[in-house]
């Protein structure tokens, strides 16, 4: 999906003694936005949106280990080692030709580095530029700066599609307002503005501001715009309307002592998992601390100062739990954290209450975008059909009002909640809106100039769509929970006029460990191109119901 961007210049910091002057360039084909302001809460605006840069940097996938040198090595000295073999040699002189070998290789990396080392320089150099002339092939998409009446917020994206950012500034933040207009755009924002930014410091007076000069219409200066045009994968606009999509939905909600969130990054850094499940594990108890446990070490933490005030008993467990380390550099500014969960192996959100701001980080249900955790399309599915009509005259709404909840809009308009929660929730499925979980209120937000082609998006693959189909049918499935803490699932699925026999073995960690089917896809390909409509739409089918069901 190709996004187009045109911004006047770059995002320039300017310091002195005195004064530190932050200005983002805002995207010039968007409409315009602006915002200038001087910073009152600025050592705490320098750590959230430091955290928010960890957001667009983190990327926790698998890389596998470069064993290029290795094999080269082995292939040069192959025929050495095999000589040696079969001669019989003995030991002293063997140890003898090896330290030789090293006295030789020790040479030719010295007389390496000294020939190479202007090619290294001039490589580094060349880097350099790139970073600095074509930042877009550094980070994947720029953050999104929306204006608001109330407040600006700043949203991003991570580059392995698995984590969300958002920060809130509200106008208290600010000592002096000099000028705004409300909109939403994207701001050029480099590694280099991120530097810049760790040197704000609270005696020297800092200013915020957005360009509003990147907008006038140059015809004999085209050269101070810098274009960019970034093709994004499906995925990454996916993922994204996913974790905007899932705050929509009822949570799970209690509040952390900074200390509670301290103590699991602690755990986290002392500790390496290598075995699974690798899970956060929270115990919620009506009226008792919160009690949270990390898989597999078992080690327990009691949240003394973080009562739950839930009126069920529930586990919930939670992956991909590195990523709370993002929230390290905002626990000695935050009051607290407000956690929201969906429900096990589903999104979770975090929202660290900064006083005048706030940090949301949502994480999807896992860290990697794996086959094992494909087809939550459940959180994009529709929830409620709405006349277009009715939609047309919410959206016109909020933009006229530019937030609000379902029941204001609802009673300004004159039409059921139920109907205007279904068209808000569309909207901000299709990228236009998004729910703030920290006031409970949607908010007009186009993540793109263009509208997002919904259709396109709402499936990664034609079996999602399919298995969101059977899902409408007649699905029957028994669970039954292993030894080792893993689910069997046995069912029928009923496709058309034949109905398919599929088994599932689900790990403690929420993977597929062995599937099978008696389809023709499964057959063909097993498990190669991952699960069949007909796995995925079992699996859906038993998450729907697992917690009435014992299973958690």
């Amino acid at each position: 999906m190709l996004f187009n961007y045109r911004f006047a210049g770059n995002s320039t910091v300017t310091s002195t003694m005195h004064k530190t002057g932050l200005s983002f360039a805002p995207d010039t084909l968007r409409e315009s936005a602006w915002f200038v302001g001087k910073l009152h809460k600025k050592l705490a605006f320098r750590e959230a949106i430091s955290a928010l840069h960890d957001v667009v940097i983190s990327d926790l996938r698998f890389k596998p280990k470069d064993k290029t040198a290795y094999k080269e090595w082995v292939a040069q000295n192959e025929a050495l080692f095999l000589a040696e073999f079969m001669a019989g040699y003995d030991a002293n002189a063997a140890n003898s030709r090896i330290e030789q070998l090293k006295a030789e290789l020790a040479e030719v990396r010295s007389k390496k580095d000294a020939l190479l080392s202007p090619f290294l320089k001039a490589r580094q150099r060349y880097f350099n530029y790139l970073y600095e002339k074509n930042k877009e092939a550094w980070i994947v998409l720029d953050p999104v700066i929306t204006i608001h009446p109330d407040e600006l917020f700043f949203e991003c994206f991570s580059q392995d599609e698995s984590t969300y950012g958002k920060l809130g500034c509200n106008y208290n933040v600010f000592k002096e307002i000099d000028d705004y207009k409300c909109g939403t755009t994207n701001v050029d924002y480099s590694s280099a503005l991120y530097e810049e930014f760790q040197k704000v410091r609270d005696y020297k007076e800092t200013e915020l501001k957005v360009d509003p000069s990147g907008f006038a219409v140059q015809t004999t200066q085209e050269e101070l715009y810098k274009e960019v045009k970034i093709d994004l994968p499906d995925s990454w606009v996916r993922g994204f309307l996913q974790v905007s999509s899932a705050m929509t939905l009822p949570t799970i909600q209690f509040d952390l002592h900074p200390m509670d969130i301290y103590n699991i990054c602690l755990l986290l850094r002392r500790f390496k998992e290598k075995r699974g499940p690798r899970s956060l594990r929270y115990v919620l108890e009506p009226g008792a601390p919160v009690k949270i446990i990390l898989e597999p070490w078992g080690k327990e933490i009691i949240c003394a100062r973080s009562i739950y005030p839930g009126p069920t008993k529930q586990e919930v467990r939670t992956w991909g739990r590195r990523r709370l380390l993002i929230l390290e550099r905002l626990i000695p500014v935050a009051k607290k954290f407000t956690v929201h969960l969906l429900g096990t192996g589903l999104p979770s959100f975090y929202i660290a209450d900064l006083g005048d701001m706030n940090f949301t980080l949502g994480l999807s249900g896992w860290t990697t975008n794996d086959w094992s955790h494909a087809g939550n399309f459940d959180l994009l599915a529709p929830r409620l059909e709405v006349d277009n009509a009715i939609k047309a005259q919410v959206f016109t709404a909020i933009q006229q009002d530019w937030f609000g909840t379902a029941q204001h809009f609802a009673q300004k308009l004159n039409i059921d909640t139920a109907q205007v929660s279904g068209a808000l929730s569309a909207y901000t499925q299709a990228g236009r809106v998004i729910y703030d979980l920290n006031r409970n209120v949607y908010r007009l937000r186009e993540l793109s100039r263009e509208p997002l082609p919904f259709d396109k998006l709402r499936f990664d693959n034609p079996r999602e769509e399919m298995a969101a189909e059977l899902l409408n049918g007649e699905i029957k499935f028994i669970p039954q929970q292993q030894a080792d803490g893993s689910i069997q699932l046995t069912g029928t699925v009923k496709g058309g006029r034949k109905t398919y026999n599929t088994q599932l073995l689900i790990d403690a960690d929420e993977k597929i460990r062995s599937a099978g089917c008696d389809c023709s896809f499964y057959k063909e390909n097993k498990l190669y191109k991952g699960p069949c409509e007909h796995m995925l739409a079992l699996r859906q089918a038993f998450n729907k119901t697992r917690v009435t069901q014992g299973f958690r």
